[in-house]
């Protein structure tokens, strides 16, 4: 059976929470739930780093933004990381090759990553924090279930990642001017920073 339906989810999953998606797979691999998962993915040495930053991540996803700074600094990691999880995915089953695999996986977690960071642009211009909450446990909740569920059916698996990819992208097109003008106001506040620390310099006064 071909490996692509895990290597599209592991993927998506990938883009949201990616530290999950090493540490389950590594789970289900030691304990040898699956024989999919390769053994560099199984070390203990791996699993505990992934372990880590998956708790790290659990705290700074849930804190108004702190998250979307997460999320910046995750622009690159997660689709490095969906590719790599795809390459040796892909590596460990020889139905697909490497370098397909690392593409598809990179692009989807991309993908997903681009919608996650956007949502939360837009959740973030809310006052209250409990928004980011309740949105960061449901993306955690739906890493691990629907990792969870491509060990055991992965095309059903990947069929529902495709079509929450594709909710995701859409929500993103009509959050899209909610975004612009938070980008906005957050350059104008920047902004009124630095003309207020320069014109304190000039006068002499002290910092507030």
């Amino acid at each position: 059976m071909s490996v692509l339906p895990l290597v599209f989810t592991s993927g998506w999953a990938s883009g949201i929470n990616a530290y999950a998606v090493v540490l389950l797979l590594g789970i289900f691999g030691a304990t040898g739930l699956t024989d999919e998962v390769p053994a560099s993915l199984q070390r203990t040495d791996v699993l505990i780093v992934a372990a880590v930053l998956f708790l790290c991540e659990a705290v700074a996803d849930k804190i108004p933004y702190v998250d979307s700074l997460w999320d910046s600094v995750h622009t690159v990691i997660r689709p490095v990381s969906g590719a790599v999880v795809g390459a040796l995915l892909a590596g460990q089953s020889g139905s697909l090759s490497d370098l397909a695999a690392g593409a598809i996986g990179g692009s989807t977690a991309l993908a997903s990553h681009a919608v996650k960071a956007g949502t939360r642009m837009a959740i973030n211009t809310s006052p209250e924090p409990f928004s980011n909450i309740v949105v960061s446990t449901a993306e955690d909740a739906g890493v691990a279930g629907i990792v969870t569920f491509a060990m055991f059916n992965p095309q059903a698996a990947a069929i529902i990642a495709a079509v929450l990819l594709a909710a995701g992208l859409a929500l993103l097109i009509y959050l899209w001017a909610r975004i612009r003008r938070f980008l906005r106001r957050r350059a104008q506040r920047r902004e009124e920073k630095r003309l207020a620390a320069e014109a304190r310099a000039a006068t002499g006064a002290p910092p507030p």
